[in-house]
């Protein structure tokens, strides 16, 4: 078995969080809890960075970007919770799928964000507005407010990249698309937090065009983050062939599957059609028998327990026989 853990019992094939070993239900428990405390450090830097915004048009990008990051972890949590219910007449494949929803979620909102930021700090750049920032009294001392908000962003950057990092961890042994999106997210806040403490400087030597072109540096970051992420969310949703957590290639148990039907004795053929649900794939395996052999049943129970013993993602195995093989799972010739 290359896979962690044992497969669930014949009977549990759809079933909820059960589908999970042993090893995957703890780094479940762990990206949960670590979606939990980005929440909490999202809120307090919400916080800190509303009270010292000012009329920085960089700062403002930022806010909202940063509110527009509770999304992932939200539609994470509320996924998480959903792939725990057991399949019904009404979801009989269960609700794997809820992953893939959260991620369109988060995706749809990143898009629709980034697109609004950059019409709007275009729209100021063009107006020529000059951001004022002033001055505030601080323990009896009057200190620049550029200075308050570098402070703030530096700050705050910290948790989300270390976050980001730990989750980034956790993403691919759960082949959990959601955890990858805001690990990645996270680890790029970064690039946020320069920009705008670029964009601050600059208004502080003069230079008042580099707050607004900063906005629209962090915006189209944030736009990027979207597009990649929905992009990825409606292949997913609309039963794409399925690939790694990444996205960066057709995921290798594809080959696997295939490779280990054709081994079968009684096997003279076999392809792959294979569905991500989420966390776990739901796989169709279309077998012909060798001329004068029977694709039995109990045949078939074997076959499809072999598949399952390769890996805790193959969890919901049909076998298929069939005299010819569908035209679009043969491989492509030249």
């Amino acid at each position: 078995m290359t896979g962690n853990g044992e497969p669930a019992a014949e009977a549990d094939a759809s079933s909820g969080r059960d589908a999970l070993p042993d090893e995957q239900r703890r780094l479940l428990a762990r990206a949960i809890r670590l979606e939990w405390i980005t929440l909490g450090c999202l809120s307090v830097t919400i916080v800190l960075v509303a009270t010292v915004a000012g009329q920085s048009q960089a700062m403002k990008t930022a806010w909202l970007e940063d509110l527009m990051s509770l999304l992932p972890p939200i539609a994470f949590l509320v996924a998480t919770r959903r792939i725990g219910r057991s399949p019904d007449p009404e979801f009989p494949y269960g609700h794997h799928r809820s992953i893939g929803v959260a991620h369109l979620i988060a995706a749809s909102a990143l898009l629709a964000m980034g697109a609004f930021l950059i019409v709007d700090s275009a729209s100021t750049l063009i107006a020529v507005e000059r951001p004022a920032v002033g001055l505030t009294v601080l323990f009896g001392y009057g200190i620049w407010s550029g200075w308050l908000m570098i402070a703030v962003m530096a700050v705050t950057s910290i948790a989300p990249v270390i976050l980001g990092r730990m989750k980034l961890k956790l993403a691919r042994p759960l082949h959990d698309k959601v955890l990858f999106a805001d690990a990645e997210m996270n680890k790029a806040d970064w690039t946020t937090a320069v920009a705008t403490i670029v964009g601050i400087v600059g208004i502080g030597i003069g230079i008042w065009w580099a707050d607004s072109a900063a906005a629209i540096l962090v915006s189209f970051s944030i736009l990027r983050d979207g597009g990649k992420n929905m992009r990825a969310a409606i292949k997913g949703l609309t039963d794409a062939r399925a690939r790694t957590f990444d996205e960066k290639e057709p995921h290798p148990l594809l080959d696997e599957i295939e490779d280990a039907a054709r081994a079968v004795s009684w096997v003279a053929d076999a392809r792959a059609r294979v569905r991500d649900e989420g966390h776990v794939f739901h796989v169709e395996v279309f077998v012909i028998a060798i001329d004068g052999e029977q694709a039995r049943a109990e045949r078939c129970a074997a076959l499809k327990t072999n598949l399952r013993a390769i890996d805790w993602k193959i969890h919901d195995v049909v076998i298929a026989p069939v005299r010819e093989l569908p035209r679009f799972l043969r491989p492509h010739e030249g």
